[in-house]
């Protein structure tokens, strides 16, 4: 068993989005993504694996397919790999989502700390 706290993975940067990661195997990638007020997430896919996000934190946008879809604590997302992807931060709080890719994507970039 591995175990992680998601309030200690939530860090707010003023220059950017910040992604810390807390669980990793070839199953799955487990990552928290925290927005200061206006910061957003550009679009993009994740191939070949399926993103569950949990808004455990503030509110914001999310984008799917260009549909924008508000979002606030206690949501869960469910979003297809070949979906495209984006967020952004619309209120006057850290928006703080904990996410995880399963299967683990292949590309090392995913696994990789931001901010």
């Amino acid at each position: 068993m591995e175990k992680v706290n998601v309030s200690a993975l939530s860090v707010v940067s003023e220059t950017r989005f910040t992604k810390r990661i807390g669980l990793s195997n070839p199953q799955v990638l487990v990552f928290v993504l925290t927005f200061a007020p206006g910061q957003e997430l550009p679009k993009h896919k994740h191939p070949g694996s399926t993103l569950v996000v949990h808004v455990t934190g503030g509110s914001g946008v999310v984008v799917v397919d260009g549909r924008e879809t508000p979002v606030s604590t206690g949501d869960v997302l469910l979003v297809e790999g070949e979906e495209e992807f984006a967020v952004r931060n619309t209120g006057n709080e850290a928006l703080v989502l904990l996410a995880s890719l399963s299967p683990n994507p292949s590309d090392p970039r995913y696994a990789q700390p931001i901010g």
